[in-house]
Order: C-alpha cells, then sequence, then structure tokens
C-alpha cells in the first residue's frame, strides 16, 4: 500500500457518501443515512461550510477518510468533534485510520481546541481497542438526544 493524506475536496463527495453508506451498514443502520449528495456537498463545500474531512488514498482511490466539525461545549469551550471516521474493510488493520487519526488530533493541537470528541458503538470492540491505544476517556452514561427534520416542522 502506499498512502497519502489529503484535505477532501468537492469532487471528493461521491466516494465520501458511499464511505458514510459502507459505515452505516457496519453500524447495522443503512436507513439513516438520508443526506442527499447536494446537501452533502453543500455542506462541505459551499457558502456555510459545515465540515472539514482528510482522505486516505491508495492508488488515487479513496480508502478511507475523517470527517469533522468545530462544537462549541459551555463547560470546555471550541473542541474538534470528529463525526465519521471509516477505513475500507479491506484496508483494515493496515495503519490507515491511525494516519487519518493522528492527522486529526494534530489539526486539533494545531487549532488550539481545547479538545477532542467523538462518539463509538459500546459493541465496536475494534474500534474501542483503536482508541484505547491512545488513552481515550471512553464515557458511559450518556444517552444521545436528537430530532428528525419532521419532528422539528412540527
Amino acid at each position: 500500500m502506499s498512502i497519502t493524506l489529503r484535505v477532501a475536496e468537492r469532487e471528493d463527495c461521491t466516494r465520501l457518501l458511499e464511505l458514510i453508506n459502507e459505515l452505516a451498514i457496519y453500524e447495522r443502520a443503512p436507513e439513516e443515512v438520508t443526506v442527499t449528495l447536494d446537501e452533502f456537498t453543500e455542506a462541505g463545500f459551499g457558502e456555510n461550510k459545515v465540515w472539514k474531512a482528510f482522505v486516505a488514498e491508495d492508488n488515487d482511490k479513496i480508502v478511507g477518510f475523517a470527517l469533522y466539525y468545530v462544537r462549541y461545549s459551555t463547560w470546555k469551550g471550541s473542541r474538534l468533534y470528529l463525526e465519521d471516521f471509516i477505513v475500507t474493510e479491506e484496508c483494515r488493520g493496515k495503519g490507515v485510520g491511525k494516519l487519518l487519526f493522528e492527522t486529526v488530533v494534530k489539526e486539533a493541537k494545531e487549532k488550539n481546541y481545547n479538545g477532542m470528541v467523538w462518539q463509538v458503538l459500546d459493541w465496536n470492540e475494534p474500534a474501542i481497542n483503536f482508541y484505547k491505544k491512545y488513552a481515550a476517556d471512553l464515557e458511559a452514561g450518556w444517552l444521545n438526544g436528537s430530532l428528525t427534520k419532521e419532528q422539528i416542522s412540527k
């Protein structure tokens, strides 16, 4: 493998959405991906950018990415939130995830954020073991709340 890392570009959005769907299947929730390619692209590269990402390529094919945005905590201040972090199944265990994760950690350090946060499913042992290598704090006891677009419009 010859992995190169770079910042995601508009032209990458189709492939990133493919990987997002792969991640949703792995996380047993493929029906939860409802964002359109246009919405996704606009959120990353439109007038009001929401997210940024790093991509990992092997021979010009994207085999992984880490997508993040800045979130603000009234308790902690500005923190980098790692929304999605995926490496294709055939490239797992080859150091691609390590390169991506450490690039995001470096970004958080360079931007002087007060921390970096993410979520991991409690049954995803490979991911949990990966994060433990970094001495990450994995919190229990928080429930995720959400409202769909339909719920908000009622």
